[in-house]
């Protein structure tokens, strides 16, 4: 949800920048909101999504730096090949078609929602143990239950999905365009303690754009 980004948004405001933080179509307004109504979450798919960034980004006078997390990520490089942004940052993102590395951790922290053909239709919302495995697994116990109990909401299963079987489904979502020439510069940020988007994962996406010249 965008309260994600609170703590970011006067960070880039004092170095000069005018941060935008969008929802994603249809987000309630608070995280108690979306505790309420998880299935709210429910099929949203990547390109719902991109498609809803993209009607906001083409209402600017220019260009904007897009930056993304985990699933955020992706669709930021999903924005880039579509000659959306000026210069695109992607933080530990999530898996598109043509990167292939599953390490044991990911499998670990995403594999049981694969497995089961339900998680298509549900909004996905993990336990706390999930959490501190999956997201806070480099901090203390303390301050992951903290983050929790402050930011966790459902997720989409079906984007789930499509980054999950992204390798498998030809006409999968989860696509870049890697080689517009029009995409503006990319860097890819690795945590290199992450459980969820191990580092094998991001400098698979590294290398499927690493000769495009931005």
């Amino acid at each position: 949800m965008p309260s994600s980004w609170d703590r970011w948004g006067p960070f880039f405001s004092e170095a000069g920048y005018a941060p935008l933080t969008p929802d994603w179509p249809d987000d309630p307004e608070t995280v108690a909101a979306a505790r309420v109504n998880p299935d709210v979450f429910a099929k949203k798919t990547l390109k719902q999504i991109a498609d809803h960034t993209t009607d906001i980004i083409n209402a600017l006078d220019e260009k904007p730096a897009v930056m993304g997390h985990s699933t955020g990520g992706l669709l930021a490089q999903m924005l880039a090949g579509r000659g959306l942004s000026a210069v695109t940052v992607a933080i530990d993102p999530g898996v598109f078609r043509g990167v292939l590395p599953l390490p044991a951790s990911a499998l670990r922290t995403v594999g049981p929602f694969l497995v089961n053909p339900f998680t298509r239709g549900r909004a996905i919302t993990l336990t706390f143990d999930q959490f501190k495995y999956g997201w806070a697994n480099a901090l203390h116990e303390k301050e992951a239950k903290e983050l929790y109990d402050r930011f966790h909401v459902a997720g989409s299963g079906i984007s789930l999905m499509q980054m999950g079987n992204a390798n498998l489904n030809p006409w999968t979502e989860a696509k870049v365009d890697t080689k517009n020439p029009d995409r503006g510069p990319l860097l890819i940020i690795e945590g290199e303690k992450d459980h969820t988007v191990p580092w094998a994962i991001a400098n698979a996406a590294y290398k499927r754009q690493r000769r495009n010249p931005g």
